[in-house]
């Protein structure tokens, strides 16, 4: 019988459907890799499991025990684990404190382990590679093994089912192959095993089945590679068919000294590597795109070229170190960041935004430099005494991005301008780019999920994985080349 059955599972928010009739199941044993993009509905069929979010309709077994709509610590009981994928210690304990308080009974009369209990938590802390740290307090340990004293957590009352959600993020790809481990023995120790991810790869290479979702629904499920090869799943995340239109790199003519330059770039969020040795280069003039699944590290380079995140190693603007400058005075020297978040003052018009922009502009740049904005992204004009929380997310999107050009960049830096956005609308920006590319000398960095939304406008290609660079090439090479290992 297997451990955990999923049946038509249905949970809306409001007029918006989350998931809609989700079906698996899994058996001991067996780890089921749960994948899809952002916004797929993964997170809230886990959640639904878990007893976090009660579905609205549809049944979820555990051990043939209905526990749909049960609250999260009866489930638990019955024999769910989780390993979160933010690690949350007792820092004041030790290790082996941290995994005894996840062995000690439920009962006020249990209130300190005995030494069955430690001995249980030392031979846990053993087994997920804990065995030399057991007297250490999280504080001073590295990011990987804070992850494995989630897992030692999650499997101390030896649950039937465990949920692992998003297992690799923050891992360094040599931290990668040691979690995948773990996680595979316990598999072999006959828990049934639930991996929630959007990187396709990872869990294709450790998980028995692929369960794919898209929008709230089941777009292909099967064996991994079968997964992996399914035409939808590789439209879902490549986006469709590979357009490019690239300059050569010798079209350029700051070889010897790009205009920008990152080089063995390291980046920490406390003992999370989220960039490892990355290097990159971009030449004024050039557009350059970054591809990467969401917490390959896009975000973390972007900020450290921006100056809002410290690093290891060198970023340098036409030979000339930015270490020490303030993220002020890098966009004031006219690097410029059109953040994922958007960040616009929603309480402020269109137009207020777009001065915000331009306040360093003389009166006559700034009429000039909006009714060349208005050119680019018409639909502002019309909105332009709307306050921006009142727009749609397109139109958010190209305020955005407007009033990052207000400032005159000499480097834009997009992340991820298309997230969430309706194919409409991904028309609109994308020819605002091409008239970018083709009638000014902006230089623009791109980060993307959807490669076949870059690729068209990238000179050059770089792929970011796991917080390293795994492929640089120009654009007509990456479906031949890069494609395979992107999802």
């Amino acid at each position: 019988m297997s451990a955990l059955v999923v049946d038509k599972l249905t949970k809306r928010f409001g007029g918006l459907t989350a998931a809609r009739d989700i079906s698996f199941s899994v058996a001991p044993g067996e780890i089921l890799g749960l994948i899809g993009p952002n916004g797929s509905g993964k997170s809230t069929v886990m959640k639904s499991i878990l007893g976090v979010e009660r579905p609205n309709s549809g049944s979820v077994k555990i051990n043939g025990v209905e526990v749909a709509g049960w609250p999260p610590h009866k489930i638990a009981r019955l024999g769910v684990g989780m390993v979160f994928q933010h690690s949350r210690p007792l820092h004041r304990q030790t290790v082996l404190e941290n995994i005894a308080l996840a062995l000690t009974p439920d009962s006020l009369l249990r209130l300190w382990p005995d030494p069955a209990t430690i001995a249980k938590a030392k031979a846990l802390a053993r087994k997920v590679g804990l065995g030399d740290v057991l007297d250490a307090k999280p504080a001073t340990l590295p990011f990987a093994d804070l992850r494995r004293i989630e897992l030692a957590k999650a499997i101390a009352r030896d649950p039937a089912v465990v949920l692992v959600d998003e297992p690799f993020a923050g891992l360094t790809a040599r931290e990668t192959g040691a979690f995948a481990q773990l996680i595979a023995e316990m598999a072999h120790d006959g828990h049934a095993v639930l991996i929630v991810d959007h990187n396709v790869k990872s869990v294709a290479s450790l998980a028995t089945r692929v369960f794919a979702m898209y929008v709230g629904e089941r777009i292909a499920e099967g064996a991994p590679q079968e997964v992996m090869n399914d035409e939808t799943v590789r439209r879902v995340y490549l986006g469709g068919e590979l357009k490019t239109a690239a300059r050569p790199e010798s079209a350029f003519a700051d070889a010897a000294t790009p205009f920008l330059a990152v080089e063995g770039v390291d980046v920490f969020y406390e003992r999370a590597q989220a960039l490892e040795k990355v290097s990159l280069h971009v030449h004024r003039g050039e557009f350059v795109a970054v591809v990467g699944l969401n917490g390959a590290g896009k975000t973390t380079l972007f900020n450290a070229v921006s100056g809002q995140v410290p690093f290891k190693g060198e970023i340098k603007r036409e030979g000339r170190s930015l270490r020490g400058a303030t993220a002020a005075a890098i966009a004031r020297g006219g690097i410029v960041q059109a953040p994922e978040g958007r960040d616009l003052f929603t309480d402020m018009t269109v137009q207020e935004n777009l001065d915000m922009g331009g306040l360093r502009l003389e009166a006559g740049d700034r009429r000039e430099r909006l009714g060349w904005l208005f050119e680019l992204f018409p639909r502002l004009k019309e909105r332009l005494n709307q306050t921006a929380g009142t727009m749609s997310g397109g139109e958010q999107q190209m305020l955005t991005i407007a009033r990052a050009l207000m400032t005159k960049p000499d480097l834009l830096i997009l992340d991820e301008p298309t997230l969430g956005l309706a194919p409409i609308v991904l028309e609109q920006i994308s020819r605002a780019l091409e008239r970018l590319r083709q009638t000014t000398d902006i230089t623009v960095l791109l980060g993307e999920q959807n490669v076949t939304f870059a690729l068209p406008h990238a000179d050059r290609v770089y792929v970011l994985e796991h917080a390293r660079i795994v492929w640089e090439g120009p654009p007509d090479r990456f479906a031949e080349e890069a494609s395979g290992r992107y999802i």
